[in-house]
């Protein structure tokens, strides 16, 4: 058998992206605000992409001749009043008596305007707030020193996040110096900053505020995790006293600040910019695409007509402006069927969930991927894609268009089959319903759907829960 190169011809079938595919593609994965940024990058990047203007208000015109009177009521309302006007007037000086208010100008009329951004306040960050009683107590250098020490090893929450030993270490001062400077800090505004854990700073703040109860220290020193638990009777039977006299300590624990950094947390909100806006009108459901902020785009006339009119360019310059044109025509088409894609998916949850539009959560329906991408003819990956980091703004307040797909929650009875966005807002509500002193168990909520032919397992009612960000019935308790 003797071994050589042969040439075959088959017929094969792939699966092959356009450029203008996998553009498509991307865009419709981003939120609003990575596609406004990927907008302005384009436009510095590629020169023949422009932003076209807004339109700028109507002047006022005016006519040679005066408009005919109208013969009846009615022609009122379609007259624009017109001025004759004629030509040897000085505009100039008409135009600066009619603008003139009558009032003396000054010296300072003509002055500059101040900026008011540099007004600004910037927040105050908890170093700052410390650096500054720092600076304002009259301490040594070498004091001054050791707080700054202490300053920068506090976490968020205001908690020293080293030992006196390793600030000794680091700063080459006495473990005598740094304690002695550790306690005079934690007299510092807020109460109970500088401690090293909750338990010290609960202690510092019941005794800046002058509270002399040793029930009050006892339960702090030794009772935080049945304090957590709120497990009363166990801290009564411990410290041998009365459970009332044990609620009315806890009562004044509640008020301390277990964070005392918390205030001056530099976390800012982020607020979400909804992509369309949903609104009621009449019997029907009108969607609007949310396009502020979005520049829209054109090609640029100049590089067009270079291109169009077979001007005198070299081969170079051809290849540059027509790659830049499509790029730009692609980008253009691609935006505009990122649009259409998003308001057909609207368009499908709105028929799928119009109970929900209309009603609210305990109406939602279950719904997956599939039954969109059937409805409007599209892959499922497409839907999903559309629905990642999209907001809309609905009758009912803002959503993500995720949240509309949820798994299906049976019903013992044989009614049709609940969303399980809806039994969390069941349970939700059974809970803010609760009596406080008698807060509901897993257990009682699970028997109560039951009795509504929502059958799911206590571990599933736990689940909810806790993606509800509710706490255990044990924690709810109020005494």
């Amino acid at each position: 058998m003797s071994l050589g190169l042969q040439q075959n011809l088959a017929l094969t079938q792939q699966l092959v992206m356009t450029p203008q595919l996998q553009q498509a593609i991307k865009l419709l994965q981003l939120s609003r605000l990575e596609l406004a940024s990927m907008i302005q990058q384009e436009m510095e990047e590629n020169p023949a992409l422009e932003e076209v203007p807004s339109e700028p208000p109507a002047e006022l015109e005016f006519a040679d001749t005066m408009p005919e009177e109208p013969k009846s009521d009615e022609g009122l309302k379609e007259v624009t009043i017109e001025e004759k006007v004629g030509n040897d007037i000085d505009w100039e000086s008409y135009i600066n008596e009619y603008n003139s208010t009558g009032r003396t100008h000054t010296e300072r009329d003509v002055q500059e305007a101040p900026n008011y951004e540099a007004f600004t306040s910037a927040r105050e960050t908890l170093d700052d707030h410390l650096q500054w009683q720092l600076l304002m107590h009259g301490f040594t250098d070498e004091q001054q020193q050791i707080g700054s020490l202490i300053i920068g090893n506090l976490n968020i929450d205001g908690y020293l996040c080293a030992s006196i030993e390793e600030i000794a270490e680091t700063g080459g001062f006495s473990i005598e110096a740094v304690a002695e400077m550790l306690e005079k800090m934690q007299d510092f505004d807020p109460p109970g900053i500088c401690a090293r854990d909750l338990q010290e700073t609960l202690l510092i703040q019941i005794r800046r505020l002058g509270i002399k109860e040793p029930l009050l220290e006892n339960i702090i020193k030794g009772h935080i995790k049945n304090l957590e638990n709120k497990n009363y009777k166990k801290i009564a039977a411990a410290l041998d006293t009365k459970i009332d006299k044990v609620i009315y300590a806890v009562n004044i624990i509640k008020y301390l600040e277990p964070k005392p950094g918390r205030q001056f947390a530099t976390d800012e909100s982020h607020y979400i910019i909804p992509d369309i806006h949903v609104y009621k009108d009449g019997d029907d459901f009108k969607i609007v695409m949310n396009d502020d902020g979005l520049p829209k785009l054109k090609i640029n006339r100049l590089y067009r007509d270079a291109v169009s009119n077979g001007k005198e360019l070299s081969k170079e310059a051809k290849t540059y402006l027509n790659d830049k044109m499509q790029s730009a025509s692609w980008l253009i088409k691609s935006i505009h069927q990122r649009q259409k894609t998003i308001y057909s998916v609207m368009e499908s949850i709105i028929r799928f969930q119009r109970e929900f539009f209309e009603k609210g959560v305990a109406y939602l329906k279950p719904m997956i991927l599939k039954d969109v991408a059937e409805d409007i003819n599209m892959h499922e990956s497409t839907i999903s894609r559309v629905t990642t980091n999209k907001y809309a703004y609905t009758p009912q307040g803002l959503f993500e268009l995720k949240y509309f797909f949820n798994s299906s929650i049976q019903r013992t009875n044989g009614d049709s089959s609940m969303a399980s966005e809806s039994v969390k807002e069941r349970i939700r509500i059974l809970i803010d319903q609760e009596d406080q002193k008698n807060p509901l168990s897993d257990n009682t909520i699970t028997e109560i759907l039951a009795e509504s032919n929502i059958k799911i397992a206590r571990r599933t009612v736990a689940k909810y829960r806790e993606m509800l960000h509710i706490l255990p019935s044990s924690k709810r308790k109020q005494f």
